[in-house]
């Protein structure tokens, strides 16, 4: 006897479970990085085996479930989302971890929200809804309150979290725009490739610093296997079941987590601004979120 279906509700369990678990994934890379460097890798070095790594496990699945791949105007829009958006902020992200600590760069990241609704505004002729001009008010009053009392941060931190938070905006709104009919695992592909190739070039020049012992190689094969193609895995297993908004929702306990593990591992100080700041810029996302559309998600939750 076959045994029965789960009901929908327990499937929806399940969806939401592994959409938390990638949240768990993304928010640990900002940790596993401070480790790496801690064993001398390079920011450079770490990025192009984060994504070369990340890339050499996702084509062998491609490849066997014969997955179509993105063609034309689609595909160079994903190679230079790779090569110079989705490289560009990574840069930003894990060069901030060395000025900030990480859970203020991984709560600048997420302004990421209240940026794209201004630019999809602008450029898109989006409505500019009261629910939108709200949810920016708790994103921008959140900066200004995790800014102006985060004493640890270097004002290079804050310059290079908020950067990456702009070119992530600027990748998300490429995506949704000029990829969306693409199939996700492929697109995350060419998008890694692309940025590993970009790395490659950067460290021919410049030369290769990578883990010193096998607890750095740990930390890197952690955000390849853990922090990218497992957390992307769960993710889009989830948002079959839970879809766009739901899924994007349970996604904002990332720069939660990235906290929590920087104070329980690395003894970051989890001060008030942190807790106020990242809880208006939490509030923010949620309210954004419902409003987020599917095409927007299939590409952006690479993350960091």
């Amino acid at each position: 006897m076959s045994s029965p279906a789960p009901s929908p509700r327990s499937a929806l369990a399940l969806a939401q479970f592994k959409i938390l678990l990638s949240a768990l994934g993304f928010g640990s890379m900002a940790i596993l990085a401070r480790f790496a460097y801690a064993d001398g890798v390079s920011t450079p070095s770490l990025l192009f085996l984060r994504f070369f790594l990340a890339g050499i496990l996702l084509l062998p699945w491609v490849l066997w479930k014969k997955l179509p791949w993105p063609r034309g105007r689609a595909l160079l829009v994903l190679i230079a989302m790779g090569s110079m958006g989705y490289a560009g902020m990574a840069a930003c992200y894990f060069s901030g971890l060395h000025y900030a600590s990480a859970g203020t760069i991984a709560l600048l990241l997420y302004l990421f929200p209240a940026i794209v609704l201004v630019l999809s505004t602008l450029l898109l002729g989006e409505r500019f809804s009261r629910r939108r001009l709200l949810a920016l008010a708790l994103a921008l009053g959140g900066l200004v309150i995790t800014i102006g009392l985060e004493l640890s941060a270097q004002p290079l931190g804050l310059l290079l979290g908020l950067g990456s938070a702009i070119i992530y905006s600027l990748y998300i709104l490429a995506g949704s725009r000029y990829t969306s009919e693409c199939d996700p695992l492929t697109s995350a592909c060419v998008v890694v490739f692309s940025a590993a190739s970009c790395y490659g070039v950067y460290l021919a020049s410049t030369g290769f610093h990578g883990p010193a012992s096998l607890h750095g190689w740990l930390s890197v094969l952690g955000i390849a296997c853990f922090g990218t193609v497992a957390a992307l895995a769960l993710f889009l297993s989830g948002l079959a079941q839970t879809g766009a908004t739901q899924a994007s929702l349970i996604s904002t306990a990332e720069p939660v987590v990235t906290i929590l593990l920087a104070w329980l591992l690395l003894g970051e100080p989890l001060g008030w601004s942190q807790v106020l700041g990242g809880g208006l810029i939490l509030a923010a996302v949620v309210l954004i979120s419902r409003e987020a559309r599917p095409e927007q998600v299939q590409l952006t939750e690479l993350h960091d």
